[in-house]
């Protein structure tokens, strides 16, 4: 079983749907709590360490093989809780930096959401010093599209990061920093390479979900499938 962290509900349905197209069978179990979201944008992703690790712990309690964050504000705070709770501990937006790296050194970066910025660029700059690549990233918010999130209108939301992704310019490839705008890869007409971390990140999941099970030994592996 695989275990995700969200801060909105909407990844849920995102997350099962990827599930039942590329890995048919997978138990998921969502963990929602969308204060945490509320609290680092408030106070820092360090003010909820403490609550981050007691959501894995309650999902290992309940038999997760491994964890996966969805949330890029919170998800250095969930992998750097990963030795505390003995089973692997993601972030859902390591992949695609990892192949944001490997595109070439001029990285964008779209958020929606002011503090997901600082975390996603972090990133993006230790998967660069992991390849060895040179790499030079440059951020921007698009500007009125939270609002439109919070407001439930999902489609003036994703209008608006696919038209931001279509503006850019001097860059070799978009990351879009947040789980939330993956559809908007595919709708936007950029003159480069617009990536989202859903898809690799849930595959990233599976792989350590597997290789945890494959770790563990004796009844418990077999009472929790």
């Amino acid at each position: 079983m695989l275990a995700l962290l969200h801060t909105s509900p909407v990844h849920v349905p995102v997350f099962d749907a990827l599930r039942d197209a590329g890995h048919p069978g997978l138990e998921l179990r969502h963990h929602v709590d969308a204060s945490l979201l509320e609290r680092a944008r408030r106070d820092g992703p360090g003010a909820v360490a403490d609550s981050v690790a007691a959501v894995l712990g309650r999902a290992v309690a309940e038999g997760a093989r491994a964890v996966l964050c969805t949330c890029s504000t919170i998800g250095g705070v969930a992998e750097a809780a990963a030795a505390g709770v003995g089973v692997p501990v993601l972030r859902v937006d390591r992949p695609m930096a990892a192949a944001a790296v490997a595109v070439g050194p001029r990285v964008l970066v779209l958020a929606a959401l002011e503090s997901t910025l600082a975390p996603t660029v972090a990133l993006i700059e230790e998967e660069a010093r992991r390849a060895d690549r040179p790499v030079a990233v440059r951020t921007r918010l698009v500007e009125g599209a939270w609002p439109l999130f919070e407001a439930g209108d999902g489609a003036g939301y994703l209008r608006r990061v696919a038209e931001a992704a279509d503006s850019v310019t001097g860059a070799d490839v978009i990351v879009l920093a947040q789980a939330s705008m993956a559809p908007a890869a595919e709708s936007a007409n950029a003159r480069v390479p617009v990536l989202a971390s859903p898809a690799p990140g849930l595959a990233a999941g599976v792989a350590a979900a597997r290789q945890g099970r494959l770790s563990h030994s004796g009844p418990a592996v077999h009472t929790a499938e």
